[in-house]
């Protein structure tokens, strides 16, 4: 009789795209109950994994400690199956550390740069990148289930979380809207004015507002909180990932750019309001959820880049700017209806 497999499934960095390779960690389990599925990615992404029950092992990289030493780790470890959701320059010199049966998923890299730069769409099909990790299991016979992705939350996390919202007196007896208005990058960001526009908007449907996001997002959360009594507070750089999963959790609806957040609210199973600018459904990155709305406004000039960056190449930023608070008001009626 055949072993079970043992798969090392490898993606080191971010919040959304750890998120999303759980949908294949779901069905490799599903489909094969006795296999060992261990994942590894970077140490600060790990909570998003550590609960996951899919999972045997995650092996948390330190950023700093020498490849050839985790190489050496994984070598003994005997795996049968070698997934590279990454496909990056590290992942690669990996794969050369550790010889093995490695296979990896499209990235379409040329099909991006030719709707960015042309703006020619020759990109096969728009399929979620979530569906397309499934092409490094070929061989495992698993398919999309069409669920979202799974984040797992910890007992002492959610305590954690939901015990500073009661303390806040936030969603006790009004419904929670969540919003998120930080990015990595400037051009993935709708502009400060228009969140204070909505928070009063939800604010003035009575319910309340928690503004989440990670400590670089602690100043602009701060100025979309600010002056708006006890029904709106920050709760962005105070808690780690679980912790703010758990606040995502109670909410609502969560209002996001195209950031991590928005993927961790779909995968506690809260509806999203996205706001896209700079990037675009083909790229594989929407929301992977039923419960999801993407605003986004039909210009010539998008997509401008595959992850945004620090200014708009056009100078004027339409693609937010021009995105009014009364229509993500909308979106957010109907999406806690």
């Amino acid at each position: 009789m055949p072993s079970a497999p043992n798969i090392l499934a490898v993606r080191f960095s971010s919040i959304g795209d750890v998120l999303l390779t759980t949908p294949l960690l779901r069905a490799v389990r599903q489909r094969h109950p006795e296999a060992r599925i261990t994942v590894l990615t970077k140490r600060a992404y790990a909570p998003l994994l550590d609960d996951n029950p899919h999972l045997s092992t995650v092996i948390a990289f330190t950023p700093g400690r020498p490849l050839r030493e985790l190489a050496a780790e994984l070598r003994a470890a005997g795996y049968t199956h070698l997934l590279d959701l990454h496909d990056s320059l590290r992942s690669r010199v990996l794969r050369a550390l550790v010889p093995g049966p490695w296979r990896g998923y499209p990235k379409h890299r040329a099909a991006r740069a030719l709707l960015i730069h042309g703006k020619r769409d020759r990109y096969p099909v728009h399929r979620p990148v979530a569906e397309r990790y499934f092409a490094a299991a070929r061989g495992l016979d698993v398919r999309p289930d069409g669920d979202p992705p799974d984040f797992f939350l910890g007992r002492q996390s959610v305590s954690e979380g939901e015990g500073w919202l009661a303390q806040a007196a936030l969603g006790m007896s009004r419904p929670l809207v969540a919003v998120a208005p930080g990015a990595a990058h400037a051009t993935k960001r709708w502009p400060a004015e228009h969140w204070r526009h909505l928070v009063d908007r939800v604010i003035g449907m009575d319910m309340d507002v928690v503004v989440v996001g990670g400590a670089d997002d602690v100043a602009v959360a701060a100025e979309v909180a600010a002056g708006r009594g006890e029904r709106s507070r920050s709760a962005a750089g105070l808690f780690g990932l679980q912790a703010t999963g758990a606040i995502l959790r109670r909410a609502r609806a969560l209002v996001s750019g195209d950031t991590g957040v928005m993927h961790m609210a779909t995968g506690v199973g809260t509806p999203v309001v996205a706001l896209f600018g700079p990037t675009v459904e083909a790229f594989g990155f929407f929301p992977y959820a039923r419960r999801a709305e993407v605003l986004q406004l039909d210009l010539p000039c998008r997509p401008c880049s595959s992850h945004g960056g620090p200014t708009c190449p056009l100078g004027h930023h339409h693609c937010l700017t021009r995105l009014d608070p009364d229509t993500v008001y909308a979106a957010v009626r109907r999406s806690v209806a």
